[in-house]
């Protein structure tokens, strides 16, 4: 038993013993009581040495554990609480705690997609119910972006589980290029979120490059128990380090590609890199700056930088570079 627990169970022992003022409680009262407490739960003996009480009652008169227990000496050689009705299974939740547990309910109710989560769907619902009943109409100040509308999220589930299981994937998908839907066997490895969006990474057969499939264009999902999964040391983050997004281009090497974003959006693309590999170059007189990045090209990375419009210009690779002047010069054309 780890020793968390240990003092869990002596603590709660102690507020038992003290909570019953129609005995006197020594020291040696209360050592007796946590040792026997102990082997109750352990099935050993487990002596509580003097020193071990002395140093619980002291962590629980502080605020350290947050029960600031009154617990007094009288006669100089016995224990009781100051606070007839005192227990510290009864403190009251602080506003602080109330504020707290309601952003991580929050939070955790993000992920309600998954089984794993629906062992513990009756303690949100508890806490919930504690959090109304200590302090109603607790609005949350964090707020997640989620698409709820999203199609495929009843998908996650069994995918999930077929990726810890390793089990070999049936999908009957349909991507936006495509007229016609196909089926597949999949070997999956990951889930990944992109941008509200879910993403079945892995590959389709041993020699086929790792790819993607969105959750939203996968029509239907089954288990092919026959087929032997191919199992593989697929290190996420090694194989998205260059890349934005979800797309990993094979046979395409990672290369600087250099940026000058304007003054008025300098401040946010260095507070907020737009990936891990930004370095910032210089920064010009009139406040814009130029950052090299270090980047498999990708439809997101296109995407992103688009984004930017007149903010940004794209200074090198050249390629990708009159690739940006042509997007936009048909953008342009679409406005006049």
């Amino acid at each position: 038993m780890s020793q968390n627990k240990n003092a869990l169970i002596r603590y709660k022992t102690i507020d038992k013993c003290l909570q019953n003022r129609y005995r006197q409680w020594t020291l040696d009262d209360l050592m007796q009581a946590c040792s026997e407490a102990l082997f109750d739960f352990e099935g050993k003996e487990n002596s509580v040495s003097k020193r071990t009480t002395q140093l619980d009652i002291q962590l629980m008169r502080s605020e350290k554990l947050g029960y600031n227990a009154p617990i007094v000496v009288y006669d100089k050689k016995f224990y009781k609480y100051d606070e007839d009705d005192y227990s510290i299974t009864d403190i009251p939740l602080t506003e602080t705690d109330i504020n707290v547990l309601t952003e991580t309910v929050s939070m955790l109710k993000q992920f309600k997609d998954f089984s794993l989560f629906s062992d513990v769907s009756d303690i949100l619902q508890r806490l919930e119910d504690k959090i109304y009943a200590e302090k109603t109409n607790t609005q949350p100040v964090i707020h997640l972006d989620k698409n709820e509308s999203l199609k495929g999220l009843h998908f996650l589930d069994p995918l999930y589980q077929a990726i810890i299981k390793k089990m070999v994937l049936n999908i009957t998908y349909k991507s936006f290029t495509s007229r016609d839907e196909s089926t597949f066997q999949f070997h999956a490895y990951i889930l990944k979120e992109f941008n509200n969006r879910w993403f079945l990474v892995g590959r389709r057969r041993k020699t086929a490059p790792i790819t993607n499939l969105a959750l939203d264009r996968i029509i239907a999902v089954d288990f092919d128990f026959q087929a032997e999964y191919l199992d593989h040391d697929f290190d996420a983050e090694k194989f998205y380090t260059n890349v934005v997004g979800v797309t990993v281009n094979s046979g395409l090497q990672p290369r600087k590609v250099e940026l000058k974003i304007d003054r008025a959006n300098a401040p946010y693309v260095l507070t907020k890199p737009l990936h891990t590999s930004q370095r910032h170059i210089k920064t010009n007189e009139d406040g814009s700056v130029i950052i090299h990045l270090f980047l498999i090209e990708n439809y997101e990375l296109h995407r992103l930088l688009l984004g930017f419009g007149k903010g940004l210009e794209l200074v090198s690779p050249e390629r990708l570079r009159n690739e940006m002047k042509a997007n936009l010069k048909k953008c342009l054309e679409q406005y006049e």
